[in-house]
């Protein structure tokens, strides 16, 4: 880079410093300012937060690859994770469910649903352990990351022994750590609010550059990654790389570490049914924090919504720079390694001062996904094992004390794991196909599941965790699909035997939990004891958010395909996607939007 570049850079960062800092006093106060900033921000800083969080330097690396290497096909493999299509549900009815609950953390969330006894004790637990794990591995996924893209400008060396990625992970993390571990949610919504305004500016500068100065020929080579190490160029055309339409098959060389995805209608169908039983269940971490510290049922609706609308610019921005890596491999040679498109575009394809903005942009994008993530783990040690079990009555000083040591201990554990995975969609794939399956099916059966007490959850996350290591180490390289039918199949098993070894909740916790929540699903011996009137509200409720729900898929979808057909210059395939998109939308206004403030009224 140039000096101003440098320059920039360098601003950047002490200004995300500074406004981190600046909320240290606002999140001193308690746990729960420093956790859920009190429940008093805004909707759209906590979208906006949420989006920022979303687009993480990992995330966007291997992203890019897929659309490089197979173009608009490799959107619809990022259905498993990427395209964040979680957010539908989220937005219809997940969101709200959990902000019903009123409390902290999803671990806490299992006293509100399983009780305060043994069951419950169990159930939080093993759901903030868990939590804690899936959060090291997050930050590992981070900082491999941060590490390629960092190592790429900065010109850091190999030092002690350990690569150069490393160093630049260590010192990107070390930056945000500062005004994570000093302001706590504060200091990571309004430091995500002013890096996103960063971010969509690199969005927009990124995808003008691409659609005024890059042309796709009609023919052109592509790579694709090797199970040796290596890779191998591949020719396509313009038509089939921009074609949004799936193909049932791939036909990717055996060799290669993609020709995984060679069944690909099967594999789509795969991560379909995987997103909507995530969905389905929640999620946790960052993206549950978000609702868990909105204001009402209505805020949780928006906030859910303007991150869903932002989102949606991030698929534009990684079209682009893969059709710029295709450009730029045309006239030099083709790309080798998918996953360093992203940092060989910017070095070679964007200009000096405007790389320094890119540059701050993406590293604003992921600091914004570390802070949010270390911020929300380190809330399941503090509330949920060192108040709940260790010291009960420890002070609000003693709990500020750990909730920034738990931040840093978080950090070294997952730099440590870094040395020993190999590239960003290894662990990617692992977090979303094997450590998450384990958790889907407890996940899901907390809410639709009277029977379902905290022993079934503890015993079917055990076993999912268990499932998910075991694959890791005795079968690392088996088809994503098989580690998701492994991890699943076992965690389904601890679930069934674990519920029925114990008895069921109690009879009042069910009946406040879903007076408090209103879910959907197998309820009756609980809706046996309100009145018809508050039943039919509540069914009116939840037919209401099904159908949407099946608005909103397609129409997430639909909107990333449309502002990635106008960068691509299909305006044929856009015009429909347009259409289809005006119609989803109206559909979602007259069935869900106008009904946001609707509250329905339970009898105590």
């Amino acid at each position: 880079m140039a000096t101003i570049d440098y320059i920039i850079v360098i601003v950047y960062i002490l200004g995300m410093v500074g406004i981190g800092l600046y909320f240290q006093r606002k999140a001193a106060g308690s746990i729960d300012a420093y956790f859920l900033g009190s429940r008093k921000m805004p909707w759209w800083a906590l979208g906006a937060s949420g989006m920022s969080s979303n687009l993480d330097i990992s995330g966007t690396m291997i992203n890019t690859a897929f659309i490089f290497a197979l173009g608009a096909a490799g959107f619809f493999i990022e259905i498993r994770g990427g395209v964040t299509l979680i957010m539908a549900f989220l937005m219809i009815f997940q969101g709200k469910w959990n902000r019903r609950a009123e409390v902290m953390t999803l671990a806490e969330w299992m006293h509100f649903r399983f009780g305060k006894g043994r069951q419950g004790d169990v159930a939080r637990l093993i759901a903030a352990t868990s939590a804690i794990i899936i959060t090291i591995a997050i930050v590992t996924y981070f900082a491999i990351g941060a590490g390629k893209f960092i190592a790429e400008f900065m010109g850091i060396p190999a030092f002690l022994g350990l690569p150069s990625q490393f160093w630049a992970a260590t010192l990107m993390i070390f930056l945000a750590m500062i005004y994570t571990v000093a302001s706590g949610l504060y200091g990571v919504v309004w430091t995500d609010v002013f890096q996103s305004v960063l971010i969509f500016g690199t969005i927009v500068y990124i995808c003008t550059l691409a659609v005024t100065e890059f042309q796709l020929p009609e023919t052109f080579e592509i790579s694709v990654p090797l199970r040796d190490g290596g890779f191998m160029a591949i020719e396509t055309t313009r038509e089939a790389w921009t074609n949004i339409i799936p193909q049932w098959t791939l036909d990717l060389p055996a060799s290669s570490s993609y020709s995984i995805y060679n069944l690909f209608g099967i594999a789509i169908l795969f991560y379909l049914l995987k997103t909507t039983l995530e969905g389905s269940g929640g999620t946790g971490n960052y993206m549950l924090q978000r609702f868990f510290a909105a204001r009402s049922d209505r805020e949780a609706g928006l906030l859910s919504l303007f991150w869903t609308f932002l989102l949606a610019f991030r698929w534009p921005f990684i079209v682009a720079i893969a059709m710029m890596g295709i450009a730029w491999g045309s006239q030099q040679g083709v790309i080798q390694d998918p996953e360093t498109v992203l940092p060989v575009v910017i070095n070679e394809l964007v200009p000096t001062g405007i790389k320094g903005l890119l540059i701050a942009g993406l590293m604003a994008a992921g600091m914004s996904t570390f802070d949010s993530t270390v911020n929300a783990g380190a809330a399941y040690w503090v509330k949920d094992i060192y108040q709940t079990y260790i010291n009960p009555n420890a002070s609000e000083k003693q709990l500020m004390s750990h909730s920034r040591w738990a931040s840093v201990l978080i950090v070294i554990f997952g730099l440590a794991f870094m040395l020993v995975i190999e590239n960003i969609n290894e662990i990617w794939g692992w977090i979303t196909l094997s450590l998450g399956a384990g958790l889907l099916v407890p996940m899901l059966g907390r809410w639709y599941w009277w029977r379902m007490n905290g022993i079934g959850f503890a015993t079917g996350t055990v076993f999912g965790m268990i499932a998910a290591v075991i694959q890791k180490i005795v079968w690392p390289d088996i088809p994503e699909y098989y580690a998701f039918i492994f991890a699943t199949v076992l965690s389904t098993v601890g679930v069934i035997i674990g519920t029925y070894a114990a008895d069921p909740t109690d009879d009042d916790t069910l009946t406040e939990f879903y007076k408090r929540t209103r879910p959907f699903g197998a309820w009756s011996p609980v809706r046996k004891k309100l009145t018809e009137n508050t039943l039919a509200q509540i069914n009116s409720e939840n037919r209401r958010d099904i159908f949407s729900t099946f608005l909103a898929v397609p129409w997430q979808l639909v909107l990333f395909l449309t502002g990635m057909t106008a960068i691509f210059g299909r305006w044929d395939q856009f015009s429909w996607l347009f259409v289809m998109l005006i119609a989803l939308s109206v559909g979602l206004y007259f069935n869900w939007f106008r009904h946001l403030s609707t509250e329905v009224r339970v009898e105590e």
